[in-house]
């Protein structure tokens, strides 16, 4: 750099003056040069070139070359005289303002500027990368600034690539300087190359090649493309492990993702060699030995061959597998803010057993997490061996340091604006002043993902400067749908004008409140509905439903027959939580009905209604008569039920929808109260457990058990209480509500038992759709009973009934998958029957449907 001393040259320690007077300081000096010498006025900076030359690798400057008009006002500062700046100009500058030189030149209007100065001054605005030359000048007192400005990059583009996407590349370069509109900068390129090759290479494509092509353009500018030809990834020959004699190669090769060419290598691709993956078979490989009791086991080296076309990789590790030991003691030592017997009963690898890196690691955690519980966040707990090598044995030390215990100065809710802060502060375990739990955390945290309207929840500890024990809790939250909507307008010649919509939202207004309504209006049915459910009524949690619904249907079930139901239901119910995963359920609901039976002369036919539709009409309720001609009459069934309604519910899901860990109880109960004109109970089960037996395999298992009876004077239940079995919600790959009982125009009539069951494998997703969409391949089972006396009858008019037996439990298997979109929780289902009654001369067969698509509400 111009100004930078030359080797052998001694110079003055930094901050001092140099020796006085123009003679030769003390030790080796340069030989004698003509021309001034340093110290003379307008003299070369000590290292300097020769006059009138442009130091190496430098462009000669506007005053510089020998005959140049302006080499004779300009001269360089002498290194112990200098001058004082009354001015500056600066030349060369094309793009750059004169302003961004000034902001960076450490030199100002009045400094007294020598060599030393100088040469800082060079240094600084090199350091800036806008540009490839830069020198300094006297012109009596201006400082002349000399540049030569580093070209532009008017275009970059990126071809060739596959393994790494577009946005990944362009994103990391850009942080490197590479992008348009910035300085170009060949060093960078030449690293950037470097580095791409070596990305290649780490994803085992060895025959990369990474050209870079910079086109020259008018305006100092350059155009930069950078091809990449990928080529193919080397594949993996042979594997070998040299120095195992306890488990042979066969064995811990199988522990491995990467493998020799296989059957399903094609799917798997795991017989493509890359660097990451090896590293993580190696790790793999230490962990099978040292939880089997190898602890002092090795990986003492790794060979990587490759063939000469570089399209085959053979793979050489080697192994020292040393002594398997025992456990003989497990001491805990340090300051113990809990008892130690609390830690103690944690510990997994107890005297006498084998040593396992694996049960270690796990105690060290649980231990962590115990002291997390009582406020030590950041406790640091390690475990230490000593190894007794004559008798196979190893004592396990751990030391704990609690440090600080840790308080909870604030915590802030980051990502959302569309919900009330109050609404998640009410969800909060963990509670600003108190000290930190691990526990309180965590369940905070799952709370909050639990809304329906939240996605997904990330928090981050983050320590308060100056206060080691106090940190902030910063929660970064995904919304979601807050709800669903739809809405449609048709005609058909049997319903004629149908106009339907529904509607529900989880978090009205931002309160959290939900608010839903359905209207849906034909020919022969019309449903109006209601509800408004406050979750905190009260800073107990208690929740507050508030309902109303009209139904006005021709027949209880689609074809069943000409049968109306007229009901008017309101209900309010409370749920008040008694832990933090169970609440119990009160509540009081009114209905008035009114049921329409039709009774023709002829006798049971498609004229009337079913045998089992107007025997319940004509004993239940207040029943009236309507004798319209000899051949037709109407009975009516008009009744109030007032139900007391109770319930438990235990949920301790991960999340509302989605859900991938926990369980889901729910306990329902309804029976009428003296006063009502019809009397029954009804009871329902439904349970949904979560079983993770290891990753990335995830089960599910529903339980879906209802059953109802009529008490009193009442005959049977109300038909439209019954219980129907098949369809996506019970046994998928039957056709909705078909199964079970069959009245005597060959319909679902239901029944006052229903029993369903599903087993389903939650297929692995990737983690962007693994709270909007699931895939699952599924086991169902289930149907509907009647055991109330409910007379029914076969083909031949016989009497039949329709008991509970195992033998007619349908059974289908099937993948299905779930999508949340606006409208509503889409699901599709491919069942295949495993069992079903194709029918006989007096029974009727199982209606099926493979393929099944609904959309149902999700909130």
């Amino acid at each position: 750099m111009p100004g930078d001393p030359v080797p052998g040259q001694q110079q003055p320690p930094t901050g001092q003056p140099p020796p006085p007077g123009p003679g030769p300081a003390p030790g080796p000096q340069p030989e004698p040069q003509p021309g001034p010498q340093p110290g003379d006025p307008g003299g070369p900076m000590p290292g300097d070139p020769g006059p009138g030359q442009p130091p190496p690798g430098q462009m000669p400057m506007p005053g510089q070359m020998p005959g140049d008009p302006l080499a004779e006002p300009q001269r360089e500062v002498p290194p112990g005289v200098g001058f004082e700046v009354r001015g500056f100009r600066v030349e060369g500058l094309q793009r750059i303002a004169e302003g961004t030189v000034y902001n960076y030149l450490p030199i100002n209007i009045g400094d007294r500027v020598d060599g030393q100065r100088a040469r800082e001054a060079i240094r600084a605005l090199f350091n800036t990368g806008f540009f490839d030359d830069v020198e300094l000048r006297r012109d009596d007192d201006t400082l002349v600034i000399a540049v030569r400005e580093r070209p532009s990059i008017q275009s970059f583009a990126i071809e060739g690539n596959k393994d790494i996407k577009d946005e990944d590349l362009y994103r990391s370069l850009a942080g490197v300087g590479l992008r348009t509109g910035r300085t170009f900068d060949r060093a960078i390129l030449d690293e950037v190359t470097q580095f791409l090759t070596e990305q290649y290479y780490a994803r085992g494509k060895y025959g990369v090649r990474v050209d870079t092509e910079i086109e020259e353009l008018p305006d100092n500018q350059v155009a930069v493309q950078i091809n990449i030809v990928e080529g193919e990834r080397a594949r993996i020959r042979q594997i070998n492990i040299v120095g195992n004699d306890v488990f042979d190669d066969d064995t811990l090769i199988k522990q491995f993702e990467l493998s020799t060419p296989r059957w399903n290598s094609w799917f798997r691709q795991n017989d493509r060699y890359a660097r990451e993956a090896l590293q993580g078979d190696l790790e793999t490989l230490r962990s099978y030995y040292m939880d089997r009791g190898f602890a002092e086991f090795q990986v003492e080296s790794t060979q990587v061959a490759i063939s000469p076309d570089r399209k085959d990789i053979f793979l050489t590790i080697n192994v020292n597998e040393g002594e398997r030991y025992s456990v003989s003691d497990v001491r805990i030592v340090g300051d113990l803010p809990v008892p130690e017997s609390h830690l103690r009963a944690l510990v997994l690898s107890q005297p006498g057993s084998t040593f396992s890196d694996r049960l270690l690691s796990q105690t060290r955690e649980l231990m962590s997490m115990r002291l997390g519980q009582d406020g030590y966040a950041f406790a640091e707990i390690d475990w230490r061996p000593e190894f007794d090598r004559d008798n196979k044995e190893v004592k396990i030390t751990f030391f704990v340091d609690p440090r600080n215990r840790v308080y909870v100065r604030r915590i802030n809710f980051h990502g959302t604006d569309r919900v009330n802060d109050e609404v998640f502060r009410r969800e909060m375990r963990q509670i600003e002043g108190a000290y930190l739990s691990n526990n309180d955390l965590e369940r905070s945290k799952i709370r909050v993902q639990r809304l329906p309207y939240i996605d997904d929840v990330d928090v981050e500890t983050t320590p308060v400067p100056g206060l080691p024990d106090q940190v902030d809790l910063d929660f970064d939250i995904e919304y979601g749908l807050p709800g669903q909507f739809g809405g449609g307008l048709g005609y058909s010649a049997s319903q004629r004008l149908i106009l339907s919509g529904n509607f529900a939202h989880t978090n009205f207004r931002g309160t959290g409140q939900r608010v839903a309504a359905e209207i849906n209006k034909g020919r022969f049915s019309s449903i109006y509905s209601l509800s408004h459910t406050e979750p905190y009524t009260t800073m107990d949690g208690v929740s507050r439903t508030v309902s109303v619904s009209y139904r006005d249907i021709t027949q209880f079930t689609s074809q069943a027959s000409d049968f109306g139901t007229k009901t008017l239901t309101t209900a309010l119910e409370y749920a008040y939580p008694i832990t933090e995963y169970q609440s119990l359920r009160f509540g009081l609901a009114w209905q008035r009905a009114e049921l329409l039976a039709f009774e023709s002369a002829g006798g049971f036919g498609r004229g009337g209604s079913t045998r089992q539709s107007l025997d319940w009409v004509r004993n239940n309720g207040r029943v009236s008569q309507n004798v319209v001609d000899p051949s037709l009459t109407i009975w009516t069934s008009d009744f109030d039920a007032y139900e007391v309604i109770g319930g438990w519910l235990y949920d301790s899901r991960n999340r509302a929808l989605f859900a991938d860990r926990g369980a889901r109880h729910r306990l329902s109960l309804g029976v009428t109260t003296p006063g009502s004109d019809v009397d029954y109970l009804t009871a329902n089960y439904q349970g949904t457990q979560y079983v993770r037996p290891f990753r990335p395999l995830n089960l599910r298992f529903n339980l879906d058990v209802g059953y109802g009876r009529a008490l009193g004077d009442s005959s049977s239940l109300p038909p439209f209480k019954n219980f129907f079995a098949g369809g996506p919600g019970t046994v998928r790959g039957f056709r909705e509500s078909r199964l079970g009982p069959i009245d005597t125009f060959g319909n679902p009539y239901g029944g006052n038992l229903m029993v369903a069951g599903q087993a389903e494998i939650i297929l692995p997703m990737p983690e962007t759709w693994r709270n909007r969409a699931r895939f699952t391949a599924f086991f169902d089972i289930g149907n509907t009973f009647s055991t109330e006396g409910v007379e029914f009858f076969d083909r031949q008019g016989d009497p039949i009934d329709y008991p509970f037996s195992f033998g007619e439990l349908r059974q289908s298997v099937g993948i299905g998958a779930e999508w949340l979109a606006p409208m509503g929780l889409f699901r599709f289902s491919y069942a295949i029957p495993l069992n079903e009654f194709g029918g006989d001369d007096r029974r009727f067969g199982d209606q099926t449907e493979r393929f099944q698509f609904t959309i149902g509400s999700a909130f």
